[in-house]
């Protein structure tokens, strides 16, 4: 929390998940692999941009890869969205571009959260990164905007409470969501989380 700032001012983090992506509406591990956001994807970068308007941020960050980056930049925030590579997804090694079932087949009961990928990046070395991201929000003088991926949001998020990298299992996340980390008095607390955005597509909303 910045020192200089009344617990009732202190920055607040919101953060959207980038829109739908092949692999991710196809429950494929996507780690460092650009891959682009689907039609759909785009029409929800929008939702995100209206459900987000009028809102005045002090930074935008947003992952270096596309989905992530394309979601930012549709929503509205072309002009100023600032790229770190602490927001980059989960490296999952071998395991990039497999499905849970898949990698199940060979390594039965395996999850993310207590086994890692394999040949990737370990909890604490995403965890290093998301610190680093939860540092620069807290010493921000007004909110903060991040735009990134599934698992390294919930590890923010785990972190941003307290809690272990491997509690952010704990907190489902799905495309183009906005969620808020905040303030309870001087206690970090999650304000809202997976709120989803109203996409119109050919007229319809959904």
């Amino acid at each position: 929390m910045n020192p200089e700032l009344p617990v009732a001012e202190a920055p607040h983090l919101w953060l959207v998940r980038h829109g739908e992506t092949e692999w991710a509406r196809d429950g494929r591990h996507t780690g460092l692999t650009d891959v682009p956001l689907t039609e759909l994807g785009r029409a929800e970068a929008v939702a995100v941009g209206r459900a987000l308007a009028g809102r005045a941020f002090a930074a935008v960050w947003s992952s270096p890869l596309s989905r992530a980056l394309e979601t930012a930049q549709i929503s509205g925030f072309a002009d100023r969205v600032e790229t770190t590579p602490d927001l980059l997804e989960w490296d999952y090694g071998a395991d990039e571009g497999r499905t849970t079932p898949e990698i199940r087949a060979e390594r039965p009961g395996w999850t993310i959260w207590t086994q890692g990928p394999r040949d990737g990046e370990t909890a604490a070395e995403v965890e290093a990164r998301v610190e680093r991201v939860i540092k620069r929000g807290r010493a921000l003088s007004g909110d903060g905007l991040v735009f990134a991926h599934g698992h390294v949001l919930r590890i923010l998020a785990a972190r941003w409470l307290g809690l272990r990298a491997a509690d952010g299992r704990l907190l489902a996340l799905s495309t183009a969501t906005v969620s808020v980390l905040g303030w309870e008095r001087e206690t970090p607390v999650i304000e809202r989380w997976n709120d989803p955005c109203e996409v119109i597509t050919g007229g319809h909303r959904r």
